[in-house]
């Protein structure tokens, strides 16, 4: 019996469509996949940036991932918006309990505008709960400077950063230095007993990019579910979010940081 290609995205709801669940969606759906979702967090928002933020309840977070779980096989997961220590227990409760084949990592700690979303303490937990027991993390270069302690400034201090992560118990991670400024992007690609990889990408001159960690991710997180390797995967997907940043960086949305062109080129579902 045929089937399609899964992706559940556990993440915050962004009610202006560019982030969070809804361009985790977007993305799946683009790229051929079948999303479902388990919400952690709404939150009021637009293109201008976060105005309030909602907690939803450890308790309906696992109803909603136990209603996932129990019903469909799945291929691949990603993980968004994890606010609340109660929030990563339970994520990481069902991880243990449905052990899924990939999990992806986006640690959504601070907003496009640059407030920190996140505590300490919350942090630790993540360390603790949720980073051993997923296949890669994803930071940026705010959210690794949170995770590791320090300010990143260079290419060569991310090298060093990722590293340090993959020393603290992380099997792989993708730093993404999308905050550097340089005329090209670097990212930073580390796995377990590798030395780390620098990828180069071209600069996109672009104002449109609310949303991009989550496209990134969760593009991941599809090209994974249709069987590609790790690599392969962060390698597409890096090409998906550049096509889709040119794609929309004309476009006005909203009146202030816009989203990505989610679908310059959707494919059919794909079936396994």
């Amino acid at each position: 019996m045929k089937r399609y290609p899964t992706v559940l995205t556990i993440a915050g709801s962004d009610s202006g469509g560019g982030a969070g669940i809804q361009a985790d969606l977007k993305t799946v759906a683009a790229l051929g996949g079948y999303g479902m979702s388990a919400i952690t967090a709404l939150t009021a928002q637009n293109t201008m940036g976060v105005s309030d933020i909602m907690k939803v309840p450890g308790a309906f977070l696992k109803s909603q991932l136990e209603a996932v779980f129990q019903d469909f096989l799945i291929d691949s997961v990603k993980i968004g918006m994890v606010n609340t220590i109660e929030s990563a227990e339970v994520i990481a409760a069902a991880l243990e309990k449905y052990v899924p084949r990939f999990v992806v990592f986006d640690p959504v700690m601070v907003s496009t505008s640059g407030s920190k979303l996140i505590e300490d303490k919350t942090v630790a937990a993540l360390w603790a709960l949720l980073f051993p027991k997923v296949h890669l993390i994803t930071p940026n270069l705010d959210e690794a400077e949170i995770l590791v302690g320090r300010k990143i400034n260079s290419e060569k201090e991310m090298e060093i950063a990722a590293q340090e992560m993959i020393d603290k118990g992380c099997q792989a991670v993708l730093l993404k230095g999308g905050h550097l400024v340089a005329d090209k992007l670097y990212d930073v690609f580390a796995q377990k007993d590798s030395k780390p990889v620098v990828l180069e990408t071209p600069y996109i001159d672009s104002k449109n990019l609310h949303g991009t960690g989550c496209t990134l991710s969760s593009a991941i997180a599809t090209y994974s579910a249709l069987d590609l390797s790790l690599m392969e995967s962060v390698l597409m997907a890096k090409n998906y979010i550049a096509d889709a940043i040119q794609a929309g960086k004309n476009v006005v949305t909203g009146h202030g940081l816009g989203p990505l062109n989610h679908s310059y080129s959707p494919q059919k579902m794909y079936l396994k």
